[in-house]
């Protein structure tokens, strides 16, 4: 017996690299057992695979956006969105199976319900772990004033949560300019005072955290934040395990409280 060449879509580990991937194999018409999408970078070859590189264009990535939210419904759309801003290297495998799988269904719109399919159960699951972090980091990111005025802050995450981040504090500091550095993807958010938010990839930027000067304000304030951390503090009530399951140890680095540094 002959086997069935599966083609996979090979695309760039971002929310238009994987929506253009997911609109070339919909609009070949592939069952979900004829096809399948890779990321560049966390690709591991097969046999009996053609491998297709991805032409990546926004036109593709808003169609599949404008598709999803029709025919799948605008709660199934940001699981998805969700899911594909995680660090998990089969996610857009799991997008474009959990989208196949819609088609078979009398009402699409039920898709996310079906968790007894594998890849509908892990977009679930990174779309939980994903909304999980970015609510996290809410409550623990840390702006500090550089010497220009602008509020700076610098996270690690494990997804690509920036446009998770971004509008909540566009929201609550509408008139002040602002940036979130995402060290781990390279990656930046950017508020301009009354403006819009914008998402910028630069590595040349990823420098300059040597390079930041805080204003003398930032500096005081630091020093006031971290006595009152000190003092409120009750030695005979400390419970290190409670902490951690309130705040993991991976936000720390990154807060003011924790930085021996400064």
């Amino acid at each position: 017996m002959r086997a069935v060449m599966k083609t996979i879509y090979v695309c760039s580990d971002t929310v238009t690299g994987i929506f253009s991937g997911i609109y070339d194999a919909w609009k070949a018409g592939m069952t979900e057992e004829e096809c399948g999408i890779a990321l560049k970078g966390m690709l591991e070859q097969q046999l009996f695979c053609d491998y297709v590189e991805v032409e990546e264009t926004e036109h593709k990535a808003i169609a599949v956006e404008a598709l999803i939210k029709k025919h799948l419904g605008r709660q199934a759309y940001w699981d998805i969105y969700h899911a594909v801003l995680s660090s998990d290297r089969e996610k857009g495998d799991a997008v474009l199976g959990t989208m196949l799988a819609a088609k078979t269904l009398p009402d699409s719109t039920k898709i996310m319900e079906h968790l007894s399919h594998p890849k509908v159960e892990k977009v679930f699951e990174l779309s939980r772990n994903v909304g999980g972090e970015a609510h996290a980091l809410k409550g623990f990111l840390r702006f500090r004033e550089l010497e220009n005025g602008v509020l700076y802050a610098r996270i690690t995450p494990k997804a690509q949560v920036l446009t998770c981040l971004a509008p909540h504090f566009a929201d609550r500091l509408p008139l002040e300019n602002w940036m979130i550095h995402d060290k781990t993807h390279d990656m930046f958010v950017v508020h301009e005072a009354g403006k819009k938010w914008v998402l910028l990839w630069d590595e040349l930027w990823n420098d300059m955290d040597g390079n930041l000067q805080f204003s003398e304000k930032e500096m005081e304030y630091e020093r006031l934040w971290k006595g009152f951390c000190h003092t409120i503090a009750i030695e005979s009530r400390e419970n290190p395990r409670c902490q951690l399951q309130h705040l993991p140890l991976r936000f720390r680095p990154n807060m003011v409280e924790f930085d021996e540094k400064s």
